[in-house]
């Protein structure tokens, strides 16, 4: 009786450098270094010259997702470490103008739709937010804490208890693109 098996194979660049310590995965590259636990989750991953082989034998229907789950967070972390990630958000205001500043691992959204206290974002990991006017540009090479900073910025200005078709004010993201500048 034959073994059935599920796999994913992943090509390893060659400006990108793969470890694996059980199922703990280094990517290392020009823009930086990212490390991921897999432990948790029953696949097996292994490491042969320039190919990264993600396999579960046998598996049910939570395994076999899984093993595309882990394939795509290794891809987007050898994506993450030669390119890296940006997000850019825009400032929309409609009559009281958004002060946006950035302070160590926290962003504050000043004098949003009138309001006396900051409203406070959590800026996730080693992203870098730079405000340029009325755009907020979010980067780094990790895509899960750079996408995660990018949402909170934007839930932090979300309304509540107004009509959203009047209140049109906030922080929305309105580009997701692959590669950082500078």
């Amino acid at each position: 009786m034959r073994a059935v098996e599920i796999s994913r194979d992943i090509q390893i660049p060659d400006e990108v450098e793969v470890s694996l310590d059980g199922k703990k995965v280094t990517v290392k590259g020009p823009k930086g270094t990212l490390t991921r636990n897999f432990s948790i989750a029953p696949v097996s991953i292994e490491l042969h010259d320039k190919n990264i082989r993600v396999w579960a034998e046998w598996p049910r229907k939570k395994e076999a997702s899984l093993v595309g789950t882990i394939h795509s967070h290794i891809q987007n972390m050898i994506q993450g470490v030669r390119k890296g990630y940006t997000y850019k958000l825009k400032i929309v205001f409609s009559h009281f103008p958004i002060t946006v500043k950035t302070k160590e691992k926290t962003v504050s959204i000043e004098n949003f739709t009138g309001e006396r206290n900051p409203r406070k974002a959590r800026i996730i990991g080693d992203t870098q937010v730079k405000i340029q006017s009325e755009d907020i540009i979010v980067q780094g090479v990790d895509l899960e804490s750079v996408s995660q900073t990018a949402a909170n910025i934007e839930q932090a200005t979300k309304v509540k208890k107004k009509d959203p078709r009047v209140f049109l004010d906030g922080i929305f993201v309105y580009e997701k693109v692959e590669g950082m500048e500078g």
